[in-house]
């Protein structure tokens, strides 16, 4: 794939104001481009969750060895996106992005040949480390590339993301059940192709940077008063919440519903599958429709409905069958993870001049309550039943209320564009 480096000669120089975006032009090669490659990252990642129930066979794992599986891919992720987000706001690294595919592809290589549980661990780490050097520079490229469009670029480059999450199960009915975990080798290719992509954009990355030096603190945002931190420090706490609750919901219905469906109501490995695809690709979906909406209604509004919209689905799921599942997996997918994309954008707003580490926090926390909502949940799984599970984590999603409390979207942005003392 083609990236011309004459595009960027079409964005002027950027100002060290957080509203200079608004002068320059949305570079659609380029959002397009570092979705694929997002795509290509997270099918990796869902590789594992795919697999699971194979390895939960194969391996003979109790539900609490499979939610430490999650964790360690993503806790890794987690812990490491801020790092790098940080890192790289005072000293961008645009050939980063190919060197974490590299670890990525070892990862797949591990898998695909391990033969003990401390190795898949060991796949799931190295994994892991790719997706949290993309996924905080993936974030920043996307915002070079915006132009005035910030909530559309997140959501195409989320929804690649997303996207590449839904193949999981789609992977396990159509590769896994046949070829069982020697499968993963095939993604090996997958990594090649993602590490030849990310080649082509950091050639792209780094001359803007040439064209564009940046000026001011490296990495460093406005300093603000007391005041103004304490009200922004709130702010990203409630986004931590909300956070937390939607990642453990969706950590519930995309690692563990299709346990539910296995042993609740008694469907096959291959068709629970198709299930939780239906969950995440209606997801993807939400998340591209998601940086539209929030433009045209506001990024709260479109925070709060995500959360509470999705609330009496998620209420009603664990006493319904096998033929209404479907739809209502479809709706709260959708709902659910339109705000993934909007939850971004806010919180760069937020804290404007530092787009790694707070693209890097918010993903990674993501991933991370996600970790730790999967391990936890193993556990309760393993102690009491996953029907139990399922009908607990169905109540998260009424946290939405606390979207209420986070400043409106002309206050973020009055914050962002004022003069900082």
């Amino acid at each position: 794939m083609s990236i011309p480096a004459s595009s960027v000669q079409k964005a002027p120089a950027p100002s060290a104001r957080p509203g200079s975006a608004l002068d320059k032009p949305t570079i659609y090669g380029i959002l397009f481009t570092i979705s694929l490659v997002h795509l290509l990252n997270d099918s990796m990642q869902s590789v594992f969750q795919g697999i699971l129930p194979i390895l939960e066979e194969s391996m003979d794992l109790s539900l609490t060895q499979i939610g430490f599986i999650i964790f360690g891919l993503n806790i890794t992720s987690s812990i490491m996106q801020p790092v790098v987000g940080i890192y790289t706001d005072k000293r961008p690294m645009p050939y980063l992005l190919p060197i974490g595919m590299v670890a990525s592809l070892l990862g797949m290589l591990t898998l695909a040949f391990a033969n003990a549980y401390w190795q898949v661990i060991v796949s799931v780490v190295l994994v892991g480390l790719g997706s949290a050097v993309f996924h905080p520079e993936g974030s920043r490229v996307s915002n070079m590339a915006a132009g005035p469009r910030r909530g559309l670029a997140q959501s195409i480059f989320q929804v690649g993301g997303n996207a590449g999450q839904a193949l999981g199960p789609v992977m396990t009915a159509l590769i896994f059940v046949q070829a069982k975990q020697f499968g993963a080798i095939w993604f090996t290719l997958v990594a090649g192709l993602a590490v030849a992509v990310q080649w082509k954009v950091a050639l792209w990355y780094r001359q803007y940077l040439e064209r564009f030096p940046r000026t001011g603190q490296a990495g460093g945002g406005p300093a603000f008063t007391p005041e103004r931190k304490r009200k922004i420090r709130n702010a990203v706490i409630l986004l931590v919440i909300l956070v937390f609750a939607r990642s453990w919901y969706g950590a519930a219905i995309s690692n563990f519903y299709q346990f539910y469906l296995i042993d609740v109501l008694h469907t096959d490995t291959a068709s629970a599958q198709w299930y939780i695809f239906c969950f995440l690709a209606a997801g993807a979906l939400g998340t591209f429709c998601g940086g539209p909406m929030a433009d045209r209604f506001g990024r709260k509004n479109l925070i709060f409905f995500s959360m509470l919209g999705t609330a009496p689905f998620a209420l009603a799921l664990p006493y319904v069958g096998t033929v209404w599942a479907y739809p209502l997996l479809a709706v709260m997918g959708f709902i659910l993870l339109s705000s993934f994309s909007v939850t971004v954008v806010y919180a760069q707003e937020l804290v404007p001049g530092r787009i790694g580490a707070v693209s890097g926090l918010i993903t990674g926390l993501a991933f991370g309550m996600g970790a730790l909502g999967a391990a936890a949940l193993g556990g309760l799984a393993e102690h009491t039943d996953v029907s139990f599970v399922i009908k607990l984590c169905s109540v998260l999603p009424l946290l939405g209320l606390i979207t209420l409390l986070l400043p409106s979207d002309r206050t973020v942005r009055s914050w962002s564009e004022e003069q900082p003392a």
